[in-house]
């Protein structure tokens, strides 16, 4: 359940139905009523919440339909106990319940063919279609948005008359209570038929799949960002979204998944999202130089069949994790890495990718993340608690959160001098392991006690005036940024969000111009020393990165990500092989602070907070930094589109090789040699490639 208040409406509704049969039996008007009352608000109160109960009950046959159809069967019950049976309104009753689920069928149907017709065959953002399809309106939200539950709560006006006339007197409200159910029904199934007929229907798949095709004829794309993932996988391609539109050349972002595209963060890049592999497959992508993956799965294969394009592995972060060297990169032309260490990570993993393969690019996402300041004076110093998730294999070294997570934060809460605790669990965190769901909910509870605890310490004081200003500002952030998103936004279903969602430069550039204020004023509006549990999308986790002077976390791209700030950085080992095994497995650690599952090495961490005299590992730090991430110049965004474009040019020359080919044969020996030289042959290994394993060990420290 996500709340009491769920958990509550679950129990009542459980309960109601045997309490609804024990007053249809005794029988008790009143009491019938009251027990129906609470069972139609506890049955709203979870589906408006999306309760997983509602779901499981469908599972075993309790679903939405069933529920109202047992209630209306024990209405008849209490009208035969209450020797009605031969009484008008018996029959009444009996033959509205017969018609009202008579209507549900072509309810039903109109609802579903109309969702399926409107459900497009390629969706799009930023992509203007309107000269080339005609997309009628949604039908009102009134009308689809939960329709099953509404035409079912039409039953109401019939039971609520029928329990009137069920004590002495005229049958006037029963039957005027089942003319309305009976009549509100057959208009409801009406006013849905002119959506699937007409003008009213959005265009056939195939005059929307050659609309799309025409305008990507028009456009020209030369790199494409692909992407395909679960719904709550969506923010490894919006850490990309800003490197696509900052890109020289003619950007494209191709989703597999509705979920997806509908996460998406907002850009202003084109975005066409192909649920069906056939029609990606026969989407025009001819003009495609280059195609981008941030992630290795296997929708991958209906792009990379595309013979005209280069193909590259750029992940969605950058880690010691055995995903970082995954053998399906093999079946790129390129995998690009942030720094050496990622090229020295596959020579040790040897899982076929070619050193010859890979292309150091840098982070371009890491732009914003500043270096170390100031911790003088009466500045409470902050540490960043990011511990990554559990992962699919139950291995306990992947996170520090079940075995040594309420010890960091313990320590960290209790340290004196004393420091801020920032916990930013990540997203995923509790999805696998109850244990770590667990764990997570105490830490949580710790941090926010801890937080009540310091605000109510006169040691510590804050300036409310500045506090309420930044409030204020908040405020007036979100209500724009609010009116932005209404503005801007999508509305209705896929059919008009294809129509409408057209990204306007302006706005995307006050929205992002917003967001950068409102970070700022967030972190004001609350005290400085205050501990505080992050949740949520924002703020982000690379402005947790500036707002603190330290993190303690795992083995995961949280961590490279991190040493580009060059702050103390700690890492809990906490399959607890050993600091000195750690540190030879894991490159991220040879500049950390190796804390054992008790958290007992913290105090290092927090000299070095401190006092930067006190910190032994800042040039390891600075060496490490480039080492993984590479070097400061040129930047990196210009170093991944330097990457963009050769890659691009190679494809040209192949691709021109690729079509010469067929009559190489009949060509003269000069034409045969410059062919020859244009289009690359397969490479034999070379004696440098043999020896790449040994250059591993060329990184920091490396021993």
């Amino acid at each position: 359940m996500g709340s009491a208040a769920e958990l509550a409406a679950a129990a009542l509704l459980v309960l109601g139905f045997p309490a609804l049969m024990l007053a249809a039996l005794v029988p008790s008007v009143p009491a019938f009523a009251a027990v129906s009352a609470v069972t139609y608000l506890a049955d709203h109160h979870l589906h408006r919440k999306g309760s997983y109960l509602v779901n499981r009950l469908s599972k075993v046959r309790a679903g939405l339909s069933i529920r109202f159809l047992i209630r209306q069967l024990l209405l008849v019950l209490l009208l035969a106990r209450l020797s009605l049976s031969d009484d008008l309104i018996f029959y009444g009753a009996v033959a509205c319940f017969i018609a009202f689920y008579g209507l549900q069928a072509p309810h039903g149907a109109l609802v579903t063919l109309i969702r399926n017709r409107r459900r497009m065959p390629v969706a799009t953002r930023n992509i203007d279609l309107k000269s080339r399809l005609r997309i009628p309106d949604a039908p009102p939200r009134l009308l689809m948005h939960r329709s099953a539950e509404k035409m079912l709560h039409l039953d109401l006006l019939a039971l609520a008359g029928i329990l009137v006339s069920a004590r002495p007197g005229s049958a006037v409200a029963g039957f005027t209570g089942i003319g309305l159910t009976v009549g509100l029904g057959c208009l409801y199934v009406l006013v849905l038929v002119p959506y699937v007929r007409g003008r009213k229907v959005p265009p056939r798949p195939d005059t929307v799949l050659a609309a799309v095709d025409d305008w990507l004829t028009g456009y020209r794309p030369e790199t494409v960002l692909y992407f395909s993932g679960s719904k709550d996988s969506a923010y490894q391609a919006d850490m990309w979204l800003e490197t696509m539109e900052r890109l020289e050349t003619r950007p494209l972002i191709i989703l597999r998944e509705r979920a997806i595209l509908n996460s998406l963060a907002p850009t202003t890049v084109p975005v066409v999202c192909v649920p069906g592999g056939v029609h990606l497959m026969n989407l025009d992508l001819s003009t495609v130089r280059v195609a981008l993956y941030a992630a290795n799965v296997g929708k991958n294969i209906h792009l990379l069949r595309v013979p005209t394009m280069k193909h590259v592995f750029i992940g969605h972060g950058d880690s010691d994790k055995l995903a970082s060297v995954n053998p399906y990169s093999k079946v790129y032309d390129e995998v690009w890495t942030a720094g050496r260490a990622g090229r020295d990570r596959y020579a040790i993993a040897d899982v076929g990718v070619r050193d010859d393969d890979i292309v150091e690019v840098g982070r371009p996402q890491l732009a914003p993340i500043r270096g170390r300041r100031d911790v003088s004076g009466d500045r409470v110093p902050t540490v960043l608690y990011a511990p990554t998730w559990e992962g699919w294999d139950g291995n306990p070294g992947n996170t520090s959160i079940v075995l040594a997570g309420e010890n960091i934060v313990q320590r960290l809460i209790t340290a004196d001098p004393p420091v801020r605790v920032l916990y930013k669990p990540h997203p995923f965190t509790g999805n696998v392991s109850k244990d770590a769901r667990a764990a997570h909910r105490r830490i949580a509870a710790l941090v926010e006690q801890a937080a009540a605890e310091r605000a109510a310490d006169p040691r510590f004081t804050a300036d409310d005036a500045a506090m309420d200003r930044a409030a204020a500002q908040l405020a007036r952030i979100e209500a724009r940024l609010a009116e932005l998103a209404g503005a801007g936004g999508t509305r209705g279903d896929e059919a008009e969000a294809t129509r409408d969602g057209i990204a306007d430069p302006d706005r995307h550039a006050e929205t992002a111009r917003l967001r950068a204020e409102w970070n700022d004023a967030y972190w004001r509006s609350f005290p400085s020393y205050e501990h505080r549990v992050v949740k949520g999308a924002q703020p982000r986790l690379y402005d947790c990165f500036n707002a603190s002077d330290a993190m303690v976390s795992d083995i995961s791209s949280v961590v490279s990500d991190f040493i580009a700030s060059g702050k103390p950085y700690a890492v809990t080992d906490s399959g607890e092989v050993g600091a000195e095994e750690f540190r030879r497995q894991n490159t991220a650690v040879r500049a950390a602070v190796i804390l054992s599952n008790d958290a007992a090495e913290l105090g290092g961490l927090l000299d070095a907070v401190r006092d930067p005299a006190a910190d032994p590992l800042a040039d390891a730090r600075a060496e490490l930094k480039r080492y993984l991430l590479g070097p400061d110049e040129p930047r990196s965004i210009d170093r991944f589109g330097t990457a963009v474009a050769d890659l691009a040019r190679k494809a040209e020359i192949r691709d021109i090789g690729r079509q010469a080919r067929p009559g190489a044969a009949n060509a003269d020996p000069a034409e045969a040699a410059e062919l020859s030289n244009a289009v690359p042959g397969q490479r034999a290994a070379s004696a440098e490639e043999s020896q790449s394993v040994s250059r591993a060990d060329r990184g920091p420290a490396a021993g």
